[in-house]
């Protein structure tokens, strides 16, 4: 399966303004205003395995930003986006004036959308907080989704599902198909583990589809289409997305069974009350940023890539050494096999540049005997457990007996015993005379 990627597109800087929550300091007020917000991220509520009675409020991960308290993980990431996406000239015309309200509600309303998209104080804060505040932010979005927004709607589209809800990985990940939360959250959908399961998606030691887009894309759009089934409410579904059913399931019954958000959103965490209003002005920063000024990052490169489907086991480092792709390269492009392995055994996909397809077709033999046994084979073949033979005490392992030299052995004397010759036991053991010390070891590789 062939496809045009922008390289930088699953490059997203793992700061800024994707976040979908405030900071704790705003969540403790009512009152809301541009310069009280602090976006952050904030994990996906694993609700789908949880009872509705037993559902807590998520915590959510915070992440300021301020570069202090960034991890050097967080840094390294930031820094890898940054060389392959520029924005440094992308906001020459940027317009730092405060619209009226009726400019924002009637654009809004003019988007070709299903789900409703209102306006009101909440959601002019958050606008604000994109366009305003963060615009190289929605810069670098703006053209990562010329990759994303393509592979979300066709998905969408398959599952008969609004196309609006392709915002909800910004507000979840950045675009980011390799964040992870410190809850466990990751992906550019930030499923949980046992989420992720129950939608068929592969979490293991080496294999983690939650950051595969194509696989974390389509399990996304079930979970949706379930909670749909519950709902019959957009807003609600959006909201349950954050902080789970059960969650969702008592506010209606505080809010005396209304089935609206605005109704029920008192009754709701607090942080899922901004989860909604951050959903709508994600929808128009992505809509209307160029009407701010805001132009799409620049790419510094550009990729075609191909996609190879094998049941091969492998290393990323067999491929790189043999068709001269940087790591880096490999792992942007392969996020879901975190230990840089494909397990092989079932079909997995190796997405390469273009050019290197072919290649690797060729070549695929010699790439996986390339240095297989430290790479990839690492003692999985049957090993013998150590067997204490017969012959005083010696013991045997992978075909190799060794005994140890008692006092008045003679190596003739251990050669007959063994039925073997002297000449073989020095061969064996590296002895240039016929003195033997007694504790020592010797090999019989026979």
């Amino acid at each position: 399966m062939k496809k045009f990627i922008l390289i930088a597109s699953v490059l997203c800087a793992t700061i800024g303004m994707s976040a979908q929550e405030v900071a704790k300091d705003s969540l403790n007020s009512d009152s809301i205003t541009v310069e009280s917000l602090e976006l952050v991220p904030l994990q996906v509520a694993d609700s789908s395995v949880v009872e509705e009675d037993t559902i807590v409020p998520v915590q959510p991960y915070y992440m300021r930003w301020n570069d202090s308290v960034l991890s050097d993980i967080e840094l390294r990431t930031l820094d890898w986006s940054l060389r392959w996406l520029d924005t440094t000239d992308c906001v020459a015309a940027h317009d730092t004036t405060t619209l009226p309200d009726s400019v924002y509600k009637a654009r809004l309303q003019a988007l070709p959308c299903v789900i409703e998209l209102p306006y009101n104080e909440r959601v002019r804060a958050f606008i604000l907080r994109y366009v305003k505040r963060n615009p190289k932010q929605v810069a670098r979005m703006m053209r990562m989704s010329e990759y994303y927004f393509p592979i979300f709607e066709e998905a969408l589209g398959r599952y008969n599902l609004p196309y609006e809800l392709r915002c909800v990985p910004i507000i979840e990940s950045a675009l980011n198909p390799m964040a992870r939360s410190h809850a466990g959250a990751a992906g550019l959908w930030q499923f949980m583990p046992a989420t992720a399961k129950l939608y068929g998606l592969e979490v293991n030691s080496l294999v983690d589809e939650r950051m595969d887009v194509l696989k974390s894309t389509d399990a996304a759009c079930r979970f949706l289409t379930n909670m749909y089934a519950i709902y019959h409410d957009w807003n609600l579904v959006i909201a349950a997305y954050n902080c789970g059913s059960g969650n969702v399931n008592k506010a209606i019954r505080r809010a005396g069974g209304k089935r609206d958000f605005w109704s029920i959103y008192p009754f709701l965490p607090r942080e899922t009350r901004n989860y909604v209003p951050i959903f709508i002005a994600a929808n128009y920063a992505m809509n209307y940023g160029q009407e701010h000024g805001i132009c799409k990052a620049p790419l510094e490169k550009t990729m075609i890539t191909d996609t190879i489907c094998t049941t091969r086991r492998m290393h990323l480092q067999q491929v790189s050494a043999n068709l001269g792709i940087e790591m880096d390269e490999l792992r942007r492009l392969n996020p879901q096999y975190s230990r840089d392995i494909l397990p092989g055994g079932s079909k997995y996909t190796l997405c390469l540049p273009s050019e290197k397809a072919g290649l690797y077709i060729d070549q695929e033999d010699s790439i996986i005997a390339y240095k297989a046994d430290s790479l990839i084979n690492n003692r999985r073949a049957e090993i013998d457990m150590a067997k204490v033979t017969s012959v005083s005490g010696a013991y045997r392992v992978n075909g190799v007996t060794y005994y140890t030299i008692k006092k008045g052995d003679t190596l003739s004397g251990i050669a007959k015993k063994f039925h073997c010759t002297v000449k073989q036991l020095k061969q064996w053991n590296g002895l240039k005379s016929d003195n033997i010390r007694d504790g020592k070891k010797l090999k019989i590789c026979r």
